[in-house]
């Protein structure tokens, strides 16, 4: 989970001179929040190795999920833009 993840897709978005896509932002997060990023991937791993054996438990990849949450960001934003 992202705290503070509007104001920080805000900041990312900001920062992006040219076309403003998901690719972008992703490598915008990464470079902007490489602490945030790592913790996303140290929750993964511990939730991974806290599963039983035979229980499987569906959860993105940190990844995945960064993706997922910049892709509803960007569509919101859109959405936004074309209401006013």
């Amino acid at each position: 989970m992202i705290e503070e993840k509007e104001a920080k897709f805000r900041k990312i978005a900001d920062t992006i001179k040219e076309n403003l896509n998901e690719i972008n932002m992703f490598g915008g997060f990464l470079k902007l929040y490489p602490d945030e990023w790592k913790q996303l991937k140290i929750n993964f791993s511990k939730f991974n190795r806290s599963k039983q054996f035979g229980k499987t438990i569906p959860l993105p990849k940190p990844e995945q999920s960064l993706k997922k949450e910049i892709r509803i960001w960007l569509k919101k934003q859109r959405n936004d833009k074309n209401s006013v």
